[in-house]
């Protein structure tokens, strides 16, 4: 390979995971443009969103497109004009790749609803690769509590989930209820227990239950069983969509279940009477601002997130994205540049 071009996996026919979507191919190292920095990638997350890709829930912006933004890496290059970072700097490149900054949504604080948005590994390259380039203005200094593959998760899994926590308004004390515990649920969780919430896991891995009653919940039960008492709020991580209606049974009055997947399957026909009436709220989550960005990072170092990862080196992107599919990573799985395994 020469000194022009790198190594990277691209979505090629997007299809179940087990069809091999995902290519492995070389292209051309990446020249940042007017405010933008190049990463050396250490780490990049395995996040569902990249499965979803692959595997055609979301249909990919343009083809060949490399998926990945929970990027780690050391800034090895500026586009004219950067300079919020410098060489040598570790810096994090997320989901959110830009916004347009002036429509009515940026405009009052809500960037995460822009109608012009670019996210990383689907509008644009992302971190299953080599170098990486992202806006420096959407990208964050990593704290130093966190090594590189502690820290890529909080990117996405984190910033997502600390979002959906915001979006259920469970006060301090309050009863908790979680659906799916992967990547996001498993740090979220840990900032709720942070804030005094007595949370409830549910969720079909056993593996999964363990690790949640490790890291403080106070249950642990199957994905449609009923949690111990009544839930002041909930949020739904597993992407199934027959999921929605016994959470928002497990709310008491004037709960709110916050679905915080970018894809959900169908959701079947609710109950008004047991689902919604009492003043139960259904929210969606859409993306993040950077707010919650800065706000996840800054909490999480100091309440000293654990985060658990599972380690892939760099060409077995394939293999993690097919374990994630079936649901044989208790964490979160981070692949991890060859050249520095």
């Amino acid at each position: 390979m020469s000194l022009a071009t790198m190594q990277a996996w691209a979505v090629d026919v997007p299809g179940p995971i087990e069809s091999k979507p995902l290519r492995r191919i070389e292209r051309a190292i990446p020249v940042p443009g007017p405010r933008q920095v190049r990463v050396h990638v250490q780490v990049c997350g395995v996040c569902r969103t990249d499965l979803h890709l692959v595997e055609g829930d979301l249909a990919p912006k343009r083809p060949l497109v490399v998926p990945g933004h929970e990027i780690v890496g050391i800034v090895d290059a500026l586009g004219d004009g950067a300079t919020r970072f410098s060489l040598g700097d570790r810096i994090g490149i997320p989901w959110l790749a830009s916004t347009c900054g002036t429509c009515r949504f940026c405009m009052s604080g809500r960037e995460n609803l822009c109608v012009a948005p670019l996210f990383t590994g689907w509008d644009v390259d992302g971190g299953y690769a080599e170098y990486a380039v992202g806006n420096e203005d959407y990208a964050y200094l990593l704290p130093a509590e966190f090594g590189d593959e502690q820290a890529a998760p909080l990117l996405c899994a984190g910033i997502i989930g600390y979002r959906a926590l915001r979006r259920s308004e469970c006060p301090p004390g309050g009863r908790l209820g979680i659906y799916g515990f992967g990547g996001s649920a498993h740090i979220t969780a840990q900032v709720a227990i942070a804030e005094d919430m007595r949370v409830h896991v549910l969720t079909r891995a056993p593996e999964a239950r363990e690790l949640a009653l490790r890291l403080g919940a106070v249950s642990a039960g199957g994905a449609a069983d009923a949690p111990p008492e009544p839930l002041d709020a909930a949020i739904l991580f597993a992407p199934v969509g027959t999921l929605v209606p016994p959470a928002l049974e497990a709310l008491d009055r004037g709960g709110i279940l916050a679905v915080a997947g970018i894809h959900l399957s169908d959701i079947p026909p609710l109950d008004y009477d047991r689902c919604l009436f009492q003043e139960r709220d259904l929210r969606s989550v859409t993306a993040n601002t950077r707010s919650d960005g800065n706000e996840l990072l800054d909490i999480a170092a100091r309440i000293a997130v654990k985060v658990s990862t599972v380690r892939y080196p760099f060409d077995r992107a394939d293999e993690a994205l097919e374990d994630l599919a079936h649901d044989r990573v208790n964490g979160v799985a981070v692949l991890v540049n060859t050249s520095e395994a």
